[in-house]
């Protein structure tokens, strides 16, 4: 029988497996039946970390999907199809949980019997969830690390996930730690970003990148050409001249109501003219949709916490978490013995491969050119990243296979699941995104 190419697909925050129904449908139309191929494609979408669970924080989803993993791989064994090849693809959340499950697999000896092929994720905030110059974004950074439990407070970096207080989302960008020496061991390493209209998981999180060329684009002069092939997929852009502004002519206030999008869940968006009603009727529906999202929050908030306290104390095997701490303390130990003899005691080296020795701070350590281009304050939309932030970014596009795809889906209020068509049954226009998904699955390794 041929060898298994494992293909695991990790849906997002508040998911479940049927966000990636359409995913899956083409990976497996493109490289599901190739003839004369000796690999086969077999597809695993992650059901193990869904709903409710999503809220309980990366490590732990990780932690379950690594779990649904290793027994998929055994079941196929015992079929007699031994697993060769392995990829991963993660949808928003799913892209973190991907780069943690990756590190518990990679701990466990997992890449020395199995070549890794594909990394890919579709609209993941890599950096976490950035601040902006707004009221919106200062209300979402206080609340959503209260509201969203543990997942929330490592979106906005918070946490305190390592023994030395660093942020989960930092330590994952760590070049000297397992997550990031996992992830260059996949020569194929693709995100997908959507460009515009992403009001969920911005540009400059899930492209991994310090500035947003695509905030203005209207305005600013940015030249973007389109692939013939594949709809909606930029293949290139020219950043525009400092100096380019354009004068936009005002609207009329009809013009205004008619193109007007409420900030209001897609079933309740209307077009001109039932969108008046709704209008007239928000004094009613505005604070009602926000008490029932805050009670249902608040609720699900409570469920992870007590549902967390019995996950680590019934946990019996040593989960990742914790044999990173004794690393870091062996790490900190050393340091502390180089201050007190300087002279005659050397740094050892890192217990973690290719960990370069004696570097424990530089990650959590920035240039004070960085230090003072986080601190200055950029436009509306240009975000307010922290030293570590702009630490991860370096970190992350310092890994030469990386590529980067953006998504440009024009006159959407929210385009986070049009890239990954999550739900085109009830919403036609996620269909638009199937050509990024044909973008992912062409450029897919079997």
């Amino acid at each position: 029988m041929p060898d298994v190419h494992l293909l695991v697909l990790i849906h997002g925050m508040w998911g479940n497996p049927s966000h990636l129904a359409h995913a899956s449908k083409i990976i497996r139309e493109v490289k599901g039946e190739l003839e004369g191929s000796d690999v086969k494609l077999e597809v695993l979408v992650a059901e193990t970390n869904k709903d409710e669970s999503t809220y309980d924080g990366i490590d732990w989803g990780g932690e379950r999907v690594a779990e649904e993993i290793q027994r998929k791989t055994a079941d196929l064994e015992k079929e007699g199809r031994k697993v060769t090849r392995f990829s991963v693809t993660g949808y928003s959340l799913g892209g973190l949980v991907a780069r943690y499950v990756i590190g518990i697999l990679h701990q466990s000896k997992f890449f020395e019997t199995v070549q890794p092929v594909n990394f890919n994720t579709m609209a993941t905030p890599h950096i976490g969830i950035p601040r902006f110059p707004s009221t919106f974004s200062s209300m979402a950074a206080f609340l959503g690390p209260k509201l969203l439990s543990r997942s929330g407070e490592q979106f906005f970096c918070v946490d305190k996930w390592s023994p030395r207080g660093r942020p989960l989302i930092e330590v994952l960008a760590d070049p000297d730690r397992i997550f990031y020496q996992a992830l260059i061991l996949f020569p194929n390493i693709r995100i997908y970003a959507n460009a515009i209209n992403d009001t969920t998981v911005p540009y400059v999180t899930s492209g991994i990148s310090t500035e947003d060329p695509f905030g203005e684009y209207e305005k600013n002069g940015i030249k973007i050409d389109f692939h013939e092939k594949y709809k909606h997929v930029i293949e290139s852009y020219s950043a525009p001249p400092s100096s380019f502004v354009t004068k936009t002519e005002p609207q009329s206030w009809l013009e205004t109501v008619r193109s007007k999008r409420l900030v209001l869940p897609p079933r309740f968006q209307t077009e001109f003219p039932l969108n008046l009603v709704i209008y007239t009727l928000l004094p009613v529906l505005f604070p009602t949709f926000i008490c029932l999202a805050l009670v249902r929050l608040s609720f699900q908030t409570h469920k992870s916490r007590s549902r967390l306290r019995d996950l680590e104390t019934h946990s019996t095997r040593d989960r990742l978490v914790h044999i990173i701490g004794k690393l870091e303390s062996e790490l900190e130990s050393a340091v502390v013995d180089l201050y007190d003899d300087p002279a005659g005691t050397p740094i050892p080296a890192s217990p973690i491969p290719g960990a370069e020795p004696g570097d424990i701070t530089k990650s959590a350590t920035p240039t004070k050119g960085k230090e003072k281009k986080s601190r200055s304050k950029p436009p509306p939309h240009q975000p307010l990243l922290t030293p570590s932030q702009l630490q991860c970014i370096e970190n992350l596009n310092k890994i030469p296979q990386l590529k980067k795809e953006r998504a440009f889906f024009a006159g959407v209020r929210n385009s986070h699941a049009i890239i990954i068509c999550r739900d085109p049954k009830m919403f036609k226009h996620h269909l638009d995104g199937e050509g990024v998904l044909r973008h992912w699955a062409d450029h897919f390794e079997l």
